[in-house]
């Protein structure tokens, strides 16, 4: 996913939130609850865009393990990995 349309993501989800807030204070009765889905459907957009992100960036840490393992590196240790079931070393 680009810069650009992340920008163009996550301003499409603010100004979604935003109008539909001004509309639910300025607008009444049917209306005033058209403009919460508004609302609604802006928060929507903007935790897909989220968890979109989270997996792109999975995506990219797992590309770059493999191109690690194909170059004949040994992937990268993350502090959280160690196996489950058996004590921590102490070093």
């Amino acid at each position: 996913m680009s810069r650009r349309a992340r920008i163009i993501g996550f301003g499409s989800a603010a100004l979604l939130i935003m109008a539909g807030g001004v509309g639910a204070v300025v607008l009444s009765g049917l209306a005033s609850d058209l403009a919460l889905g508004v609302m609604g459907l802006g928060f929507v957009l903007a935790v897909s865009l989220v968890f979109l992100e989270v997996g792109l960036s999975e995506d990219r840490e797992r590309a770059r393990e493999e191109a690690r393992r194909r170059k004949g590196r040994p992937p990268a240790r993350r502090p959280l990995d160690r196996m489950r079931g058996r004590p921590r070393r102490l070093r």
